[in-house]
């Protein structure tokens, strides 16, 4: 695991700048604060950031083939490398490292552009083939690990597994306005936009090339989703053969050179991966939590009986606002606006188990492999409501439901029965967006400044609807997860872990999203992951000799820590402060009055907008760190 970063001058006779690399590199410590590494060579510099955990003596990057021609940065780990090696030595590649780094130069070697087919692991890394004078950039299939770049047409390609580091390079720095006005629906930027124009991800399961004749970007996997009714419908035992590849992947991701632990929430998804590493180390396996001092966020309690069930070597930690040194401080570590506040405890976990360890793996990813939102049972539920007569809809159930007082607490009654009256009579697609939406498009029109509004944007939903579209063939909950692995899980979960535990110089590893699970879970028939009301079905049947029926039967929380409740007293200060008229008029892109109204709303209790105002928290945040 490290960052990686580089610079390709497409310029004839251009020489690429050591220093540049060098503060470009250094921007990323935190990724890999054991070692650095350099290739510059005409128009051509590799750089990164290594965090030692396979191969701790000569593992150390860039590494070359046989005859130099070619070299690569590689962050993330490939499971499979011990297999794939000695296929590679038994077709006469010779080995300087046990690194899985060297494995892909020699797969390149073989297979040129097709090497990522092989590849089961997370991935981003460059490769400079300097027979052909291309750079070529890679990024696994789900997109677990990040890649960004800037491409300036007839001069230069830069990237880095963070935008900071492309920053330091001389690339404009004009705000990307379309993205930073779907981030207030979304609280996160959709790939392939970033808040800067110059600036793009490369999407997961892509590869880029670049030579002197430009960029080339060709996607080389994706969810295999069949059509409507051709899903797979034998009798099989389903969950066998899922238990068998969850234990397989997670078997696979547990190779290390260096401690190992786990991330325990409580719930399904983290203690069934705990559970089956603690069968398989054959010793205590390090497990880390947090909780809060409100029950309806808290799962301590649940983590305590797994990890008492399980005999692991327990750390919790009770989480307060006061553990965080400066909020603004934590969220530069994404490099634009992002508003998922699970971010806090996330930082904090990874903080504590990064005392203990330096690998944890990690549940996430199984809600939208194995459908775990209540969103993939909520659009069967509006087809039922629907059957009711409109006068009772209208007239009678949405006016009572609107009337529900407010309450604070996690995912409460009353938000949820709001949010499902109010998008029942969307389709599926629009539905399902709703359900996602922090401000709508009439919403922003009030939020935004009229300065801003002046660029003139699209909806929002477009950000959607594109992979809507991709799978229209497939069945209605097959395509809310594509949608929500293309979505959610990229920009906001995968992209939340990755920043959280590389700011602790933590490798966090997600075996539930190992590509064969999801390939083979994506053609099961729909029916075996979600019946009725029942989220996760499949998962909790494989798993059930595994887990103590309180967590495999229990209702879905994670690290979600009572914001509602820490605006109205312990950010208090620091929001108001926030919200004032002069740094409301600083930042230029929001209307003050509806800002302060927004805050106000919530403070006295009228309404639970804490995340409407942690959408704004970001990006002030930003705004005065960027703009």
């Amino acid at each position: 695991m490290c960052g990686i970063c580089g610079i390709f001058l497409l310029k004839t006779g251009a020489n690429a700048d050591r220093e540049l690399l060098q503060r470009m590199n250094r921007t990323m410590v935190h990724r890999g604060p054991d070692d650095e590494g350099y290739y510059v060579a005409g128009s051509v510099g590799l750089a990164m950031r290594r965090l030692s955990i396979i191969d701790l003596t000569t593992g150390k990057q860039p590494i070359c083939n046989e005859d130099e021609s070619l070299w690569i940065v590689f962050n993330g780990e490939i499971y499979n490398y011990p297999e794939l090696r000695e296929d590679l030595i038994a077709r006469g590649h010779t080995f300087k490292t046990r690194s899985d780094t060297e494995v892909i130069v020699h797969l390149y070697e073989e297979l040129g552009e097709r090497c990522v087919e092989p590849l089961n692991g997370m991935f981003s890394f460059a490769i400079w083939d300097n027979a052909n004078r291309k750079l070529f950039l890679a990024r696994d299939r789900l997109g677990i690990k990040p890649l960004f770049y800037s491409f300036i047409p007839g001069k230069a390609l830069y990237f880095g597994s963070e935008i900071k580091a492309i920053l330091k390079a001389p690339v404009p720095r004009n705000p990307d306005y379309q993205g930073l006005y779907d981030y207030l629906s979304l609280m996160y930027i959709p790939t392939p936009a970033t808040a800067f124009e110059s600036v793009k991800k490369l999407p997961p399961g892509h590869v880029l090339s670049c030579d002197a004749h430009g960029i080339n970007i060709r996607k080389f996997w994706d969810v295999p989703l069949p059509a409507l009714g051709d899903e797979n419908s034998s009798n099989k035992d389903y969950e066998e053969e899922v238990l068998h590849l969850i234990q397989t992947a997670i078997k696979r991701q547990m190779i290390s050179d260096v401690p190992i632990g786990a991330l325990l929430s409580g719930g399904l998804d983290s203690t069934t991966v705990a559970a089956v590493m603690s069968r398989k180390l054959g010793m205590p396996l390090h497990t880390f939590t947090i909780g809060f001092d409100r029950k309806s966020y808290d799962e301590s309690q649940e983590a305590r009986l797994v990890a008492q069930t399980l005999g692991t070597d327990h750390l919790e930690q009770i989480v307060h606002p006061g553990m965080i040194e400066s909020i603004p401080e934590l969220l530069t570590f994404f490099d634009e606006p992002f508003a998922d506040y699970s971010a806090i405890p996330t930082f904090l976990v990874s903080r504590l188990a990064a005392q203990h360890v330096k690998v944890v793996l990690t549940g996430d990813g199984g809600d939208e492999v194995f459908a775990g939102y209540p969103t993939h049972v909520a659009y069967r539920v509006s087809r039922l409501f629907r059957i009711i007569p409109r006068w009772v809809r209208n007239g009678i159930i949405t006016p009572a439901v609107m009337a529900l007082p407010t309450s604070l607490e996690r995912i409460s009654f009353d938000y949820k029965a709001k949010r499902f009256v109010t998008g029942a009579e969307l389709s599926l697609e629009q539905g399902h967006y709703w359900w996602k939406v922090i401000f709508n498009e009439e919403e922003k029109r009030s939020l935004c400044s009229p300065g801003f509004l002046e660029n003139g944007f699209r909806d929002s939903f477009h950000s959607f609807e594109t992979h809507f579209e991709a799978c229209r063939h497939a069945h209605p909950l097959n395509r809310l997860l594509y949608v929500d692995t293309k979505t959610f899980l990229l920009d906001d979960n995968l992209a939340k872990v990755d920043r959280m535990t590389m700011a602790n110089s933590l490798e966090a590893r997600v075996p539930l999203l190992d590509h064969e699970i999801v390939e083979r879970v994506a053609l099961m028939p729909p029916h075996v992951k979600s019946r009725g009301l029942q989220t996760k079905r499949l998962l909790r049947r494989a798993v059930r000799k595994l887990l103590p029926p309180e967590i495999r039967k229990g209702k879905k929380k994670g690290f979600t820590p009572p914001l509602p409740f820490w605006i109205q007293k312990e950010l208090r200060g620091f929001l108001e402060d926030l919200f004032s008229e002069k740094r409301l008029a600083q930042c230029g892109m929001l209307d003050r009055k509806e800002c302060r109204r927004i805050l106000h709303e919530h403070l006295t209790g009228k309404k639970d907008n804490n995340r409407q105002i942690w959408t704004i928290v970001a990006l002030i945040c930003w705004l005065e760190k960027y703009a």
